[in-house]
């Protein structure tokens, strides 16, 4: 660093106002870039403030950020370090009570230095804060005067709560804004400034930050005098114990209507996942897991399984592609999902093209046959009009069976918990299924004896069959 330098690091480091951030210290042996020690702002930028649609700000909050920022510029260049040369919103921090201080100020031959992409996107964004003088020199690093031009660039994000030249860059991109700013000419080429009517003071002053010529501008203490003039007819204080108290309230309530909004997300996401872990498991056992108490098994004297699986599915698959039989299986369970929301009953699992479903438990039922047979008409009856996507000639058919008994039901893993069933009636009513036939209805006599007293069902007798690991067994087909 040289030795001007030196001497101007003392005068920045013993610099004391309330609007400029305070320097440290700084450290020129670290590599590969020296370090500045600042004061620390907890709530960010002037920049990041202003994007921030979350947060609200009145006039008396915009008219006193504008005029901290007028007050910290106005004591620099009074100052022995004479300007900013990089004066914008980014350079302008916010603190705990919400006043600004500005930063990046004096030790130019440490901010000169900084390794620059002058090609890259950020740095030319940068340079839409710069006074178009500036952009034209390869030596002029800054001014006053080019400090007044950047500042009328603050005074528009403030009021506008835009970005400097958002319409303009957008349109034309932000090369060809920034070699407009350098051509001149007139009309001048500048934000477009839409500001309320009661404004045109306001909207008045930037445009005079913004004259082609650095003369033509005003200094700092006009400026200063203009905004609180212009303040104090609004109606509003720049006295500041009064905008500190009104800054809290208003970060306050700010704040709580935040973690308001975050509450409501955060009840929203856990019904969402209530609603998923009620799918995947009975109501009853996810309450339990939910509160971490222990899911035992249960038994249950009675109730009625159903078991159904694709005729042909292996000869259908190899028809098919991996996602046709996914969106076939997909299309088909949709469709008996939407069916069984009408009856008592409850989805165990689908594996594959096989399909199962328990009336009777959790809840305990007395008709749980009648509401299986129910479903497994439901079931044939919508199966009947079910076309495949990739093969529309295709014919689906069921092959269904339903068995009474007892069983044990009980949560198996603690990875994907499954609520299963175990016992000789699974076994049986899958032997109901593969030992029936397609599109018909295969029971066995325990659910026969609980359906023929009921006179809407019709049963007919198929006679004793030999089933794999039961033998001789009397069963009957549910014809509607």
């Amino acid at each position: 660093m040289e030795e001007t330098d030196g001497i101007r690091s003392m005068v920045v480091r013993d610099i004391n106002c309330t609007t400029l951030n305070r320097v440290i210290g700084a450290c020129l042996e670290t590599v590969p870039e020296a370090l500045l020690v600042t004061e620390h702002c907890a709530k960010g930028s002037l920049q990041d403030l202003l994007g921030n649609p979350n947060f609200s700000l009145d006039a008396q909050f915009k008219f006193s950020l504008a005029i901290d920022v007028a007050e910290g510029m106005c004591f620099l260049t009074q100052s022995s370090i004479g300007y900013h040369g990089n004066l914008s919103s980014s350079v302008c921090l916010i603190d705990n009570r919400f006043s600004v201080k500005i930063t990046d100020y004096g030790l130019p031959s440490l901010f000169c230095n900084e390794k620059k992409d002058y090609d890259s996107q950020e740095y030319k964004t940068e340079c839409l804060w710069k006074a178009p003088e500036v952009l034209r020199s390869v030596t002029t690093k800054g001014s006053k005067e080019a400090d007044v031009y950047s500042y009328g660039i603050i005074l528009y994000e403030i009021l506008s709560r835009e970005q400097p030249f958002f319409e303009e860059t957008g349109e034309l991109g932000t090369s060809v804004v920034l070699e407009k700013l350098k051509a001149g000419g007139s009309p001048l080429f500048r934000p477009k400034l839409d500001l309320p009517l009661k404004m045109k003071e306001l909207a008045k002053l930037i445009s005079e930050c913004w004259q082609e010529h650095p003369s033509s501008r005003p200094d700092f203490p006009r400026i200063k005098q203009v905004l609180r003039l212009q303040a104090s007819r609004f109606g509003e204080s720049v006295n500041l114990l009064d905008n500190l108290l009104r800054r809290m309230e208003l970060y306050a309530n700010n704040l709580e209507k935040m973690v308001e909004d975050k509450t409501q997300e955060l009840v929203e996401e856990k019904k969402r996942s209530e609603q998923l872990l009620y799918e995947i498991l009975p109501k009853s056992v996810a309450e339990n897991l939910k509160l971490g108490l222990p899911v035992e098994p249960e038994a249950f004297e009675s109730v009625t399984i159903y078991f159904s699986d694709i005729v042909g599915f292996t000869d259908i698959s190899a028809r098919s592609t991996p996602l046709q039989v996914v969106d076939l299986l997909n299309d088909l369970y949709s469709c008996f999902d939407a069916i069984i929301d009408t009856v008592d009953v409850y989805k165990v699992e689908t594996i594959g093209d096989a399909y199962m479903v328990v009336s009777g438990l959790p809840d305990r039922n007395g008709d749980h046959a009648q509401q299986i047979a129910t479903l497994a008409l439901l079931l044939r009856q919508a199966i009947d009009s079910f076309i495949i996507k990739h093969l529309p000639d295709e014919k689906v058919q069921l092959r269904i069976g339903i068995h009474t008994g007892p069983t044990v039901a009980g949560v198996v893993g603690l990875k994907m918990p499954r609520y299963c069933l175990f016992g000789d009636t699974v076994n049986t009513a899958s032997r109901m299924e593969s030992c029936g036939e397609a599109m018909k209805i295969h029971i066995s006599s325990e659910t026969y004896i609980r359906l023929e007293k009921y006179i809407q069902f019709t049963l007919i007798p198929r006679g004793e069959i030999n089933v794999k690991g039961k033998g001789n067994m009397a069963t009957y087909w549910l014809e509607g």
